[in-house]
């Protein structure tokens, strides 16, 4: 009777341990996927932050030199040859001390911008699809889970329900459209 008893008890034992480590798996699960659906807020609000303000930057320095450049135009117009000679000069001597500044600072060239621009869309988009992958691959481990057997079992006892993976809307499905 003592063996049938201890048995019984081991058995007890084993199917709590059992149980309350699968509902911990669960759990653990179901932080990783909330992390996971975290991390794409994160990303999109990134890309937001830096596509916006890298492209304000790039705007503004193309207006800047848009500006520079209309400006010589209308300087030149209108004027005597000997005028124009005089301000080609003056125009010659600055642009001297343009090139010596950008030479200096590289980082005024405007091309530079773009392709600090280009590079933070590529890194954004990286870092939005990384997220995008973990996120889902969070939600297949956790449905798996609660769905197989014997781990349903607990998994219903929880009223642990089946996660949804990530789609995104039609509209964000869309490129994010910059115009300069």
């Amino acid at each position: 009777m003592m063996p049938a008893i201890i048995t019984v008890g081991v058995i007890v034992l084993l199917l709590i341990f059992w149980w309350v480590g699968t509902y911990n798996g669960i759990k653990r699960l179901d932080i990783k996927v909330n992390e996971g659906l975290s991390g794409i807020d994160v990303a999109l609000t990134k890309r937001y932050d830096v596509l916006t303000k890298m492209l304000d930057v790039v705007k503004g320095y193309q207006q800047h030199e848009k500006d520079i450049l209309t400006q010589i135009v209308q300087l030149r117009s209108g004027m005597s040859m000997a005028e124009r000679n005089q301000a080609s000069q003056q125009i010659d001597a600055a642009f001297g001390q343009i090139r010596l500044l950008a030479e200096n600072y590289p980082e005024l060239k405007s091309s530079n911008n773009f392709i600090q621009l280009q590079n933070a869309i590529s890194d954004t988009e990286e870092h939005l699809q990384a997220a995008r992958r973990l996120y889902n691959s969070n939600v297949t481990a956790f449905n798996q889970k609660i769905v197989t057997f014997p781990n349903s079992i607990v998994a219903g006892s929880m009223g642990a329900t089946n996660k949804e993976f990530f789609v995104a809307e039609e509209t964000k499905r869309q490129d994010v459209k910059m115009s300069f």
